[in-house]
C-alpha cells in the first residue's frame, strides 16, 4: 500500500505547554489508522495541523509522497483532505443538502446548480451507505444521522483522507455499528481514515494500525491485531483500564428528589418534549436515564434545573421547587454538570479563575459581599487544579487552552466544591480519555457512598450499566421501562432505547 499521510517530528508549543514534541506516524491508504491517548496528550493538536488549522513549529507533512505546507483548511482540502469534528458544525436551520453544499455550491451559470449537487449527494449517499433525506432540515435529524451529514460533507468536497475526531462519543451501539460500516466502505474504495477515539474496544474493532501519544510525544506504533485493549491502556497513561462500577448498596431511606407527572408540552400542542415523567431519587443513590439522544433527556435536566417550564411537580427534599429560580434551585444544593461543556459551562476564552465564578457568584469563597473576591477565588482555583488534577500552567490560563477531559475535570470540580445533595450528571465523562474518565467515576462513586443522590444520563451504556443502581429507559419523552443494571446486557438496552425490545 502507499502512504497517504506521514507525520515527520512535529512539534508544537503553546505558551507553558509543549503540546507536540516529535510527533512521528504514518496512514497508507485503503487503512485505518487510531489515534490514541490521553486527554492532553496532543491528538488533537496533531490533527488540526495536518488540518491546516495549527502550524507546526517543526516537522514536515508529507500527503501521497510530497511535502506539503498547509497554512489553512482550505489548503487541507485542496489536497483531499477532510475532517468530521467532535462537535458538529451544521447549521440547523438549512437542509441537509445546503449544509453538505456549503462553501462548495457547484455553479450553473450565476445561481446554485441544486439539481447536480442533489445527484451527486444521492450517489455518494447509496456507495458509502450513508443514506439520509437531503430536503430534510438538520434539527430534526437525530445524532447518528447528522454525523452521516458531516461524513457526506467532506466527501463532497472531495476527500479521499478523512480524520474523525471521536466520531462514536455521542452514538449508540446501532449508530455505532452503522459508522463503522461506513469506515469500512471508505476503506474498501481505498480511502485514508484517521480515527481518533477513548473507546479502545472500538479502536481494535475498526483499526488496522495504532499510533499511542503520551505526552505529546509518539510512543508507540502498533498493529491493532497484535495487541489488547489493556496493552493500549498501558502503553497511554501506565496503568490499567479503570471500570466504571460501584460497590455495595449506599441508597438511604432520604428521598432527595421526586418527580410527580411532569410533563413538558410543546407551543404547537403535538407530542409533549417529555410526558408524564414520576419517579423518587433516594440521597446515596445513582438513577441511570439512557435513551438516544434526542428523546427528552435533555428536556428533563432543564425541567429539573428550572429552565423550562413544566407541568405537574418536582420536589426537593420533600418541598415543592416548581416556582424556584434556577439559581434558588443551585442554592438549595442542586448541581449540574451540563452536557456540551464549551456552550454551557465554560467561557472558552477567559481564565479559569474567571470560570470558577460561573454558577457560584452568591456566595464565598468567590464573593466577598457584593464584590468578587479576586484573590480567594483565585486561590480555590488552585484548589480544584490540585485536587482534581486538571493540568494547565494556572489559573490565569484560558479554557481554550486546557484538553477536553481536563476542561471536563475542572468542571467537575468546580461543580463539587458546594457538595450539592443532587448532582445532574449530564454526560460526564462524554469525549474524556481513560485517565479522566476513571477519576470522574471515582468522584461520582465517593458522593454516593457519602449520600449525594446523582440523576446520570450517558451515552455510553457501559458508563450507564456500571454506576447506576436503578435505570430508565426514556424514549419519544416518556420512560418506558425500568430495568436492573445487574441483570441487562448493553445489547438489550440498546434495544430498548430503540423501542425494539
Amino acid at each position: 500500500m502507499s502512504v497517504a499521510v506521514e507525520l515527520r517530528h512535529i512539534t508544537k508549543r503553546f505558551p507553558g505547554v509543549v503540546a507536540n514534541k516529535d510527533v512521528s506516524m504514518k496512514v497508507e491508504t485503503g487503512t485505518v489508522h487510531a489515534l490514541v491517548g490521553e486527554n492532553g496528550a496532543g491528538k488533537s493538536t496533531v490533527m488540526k495541523i495536518l488540518y491546516g488549522m495549527q502550524h507546526p513549529d517543526s516537522g514536515e507533512i508529507l500527503v501521497n509522497g510530497k511535502a506539503v505546507n498547509l497554512k489553512n483548511p482550505n489548503d487541507a482540502i485542496e489536497l483531499g483532505i477532510g475532517m468530521v469534528h467532535q462537535h458538529f458544525m451544521l447549521a440547523d436551520n438549512f437542509t441537509v443538502l445546503e449544509n453538505i453544499i456549503l462553501g462548495a455550491e457547484p455553479q450553473h451559470g450565476v445561481t446554485i446548480d441544486f439539481k447536480a449537487a442533489r445527484a451527486k449527494v444521492t450517489e455518494m449517499s447509496k456507495a458509502y451507505g450513508l443514506d439520509v433525506d437531503p430536503d430534510i432540515l438538520v434539527e430534526e435529524l437525530g445524532v447518528g444521522q447528522r454525523q452521516r451529514v458531516e461524513i457526506l460533507k467532506v466527501l463532497f468536497r472531495g476527500a479521499n483522507i478523512l480524520i474523525f475526531d471521536e466520531p462514536t462519543a455521542v452514538l449508540v451501539p446501532q449508530e455505532v455499528d452503522d459508522l463503522f460500516s461506513a469506515l469500512q466502505g471508505l476503506r474498501a474504495k481505498g480511502m485514508a481514515v484517521i480515527f481518533i477515539s477513548h473507546k479502545l474496544d472500538e479502536v481494535l474493532r475498526v483499526a488496522d494500525d495504532v499510533t499511542v501519544v503520551r505526552a505529546g510525544e509518539t510512543v508507540a506504533e502498533v498493529k491493532a491485531k497484535d495487541v489488547t485493549a489493556r496493552q493500549l491502556a498501558e502503553l497511554m497513561v501506565g496503568s490499567e483500564l479503570p471500570q466504571p462500577t460501584t460497590h455495595g448498596d449506599t441508597r438511604r431511606a432520604e428521598i432527595t428528589l421526586a418527580l410527580k407527572d411532569v410533563s413538558i408540552p410543546t407551543a404547537t400542542g403535538s407530542r409533549d418534549l417529555i410526558s408524564h415523567i414520576t419517579f423518587d431519587l433516594h440521597a446515596g443513590e445513582v438513577v441511570g436515564i439512557a435513551g438516544v439522544e434526542g428523546n427528552g433527556q435533555a428536556e428533563l435536566v432543564e425541567a429539573i434545573m428550572g429552565l423550562r417550564d413544566y407541568t405537574g411537580s418536582i420536589e426537593f427534599h420533600g418541598s415543592a421547587i416548581d416556582h424556584m429560580s434556577v439559581a434558588h434551585r443551585h442554592d438549595l444544593g442542586i448541581g449540574l454538570i451540563p452536557e456540551d461543556r464549551q456552550r454551557q459551562a465554560l467561557m472558552m476564552s477567559s481564565p479559569l479563575w474567571e470560570n470558577r465564578i460561573l454558577g457560584h457568584q452568591r456566595g464565598k469563597p468567590v464573593m466577598r459581599g457584593f464584590i468578587v473576591d479576586k484573590k480567594a477565588t483565585i486561590e480555590d482555583t488552585k484548589r480544584i487544579m490540585e485536587e482534581f488534577d486538571v493540568r494547565a500552567p494556572g489559573p490565569m490560563t484560558a479554557a481554550a487552552a486546557l484538553s477536553g477531559g481536563n476542561q471536563q475535570k475542572f468542571i467537575v470540580g468546580r461543580e463539587m466544591s458546594k457538595a450539592p445533595a443532587l448532582l445532574v450528571a449530564s454526560h460526564p465523562t462524554r469525549g474524556v480519555d481513560v485517565g479522566a474518565q476513571g477519576a470522574i467515576w471515582e468522584v461520582l462513586r465517593e458522593a454516593r457512598t457519602k449520600g449525594m443522590a446523582i440523576v446520570l444520563i450517558s451515552a455510553d451504556l457501559e458508563e450507564l450499566v456500571g454506576m447506576s443502581d436503578r435505570l430508565f429507559v426514556m424514549l419519544r419523552g416518556a420512560f418506558t421501562a425500568e430495568l436492573d443494571p445487574q441483570k441487562i446486557t448493553l445489547e438489550q438496552l440498546g434495544s430498548a432505547m430503540t423501542g425494539a425490545a
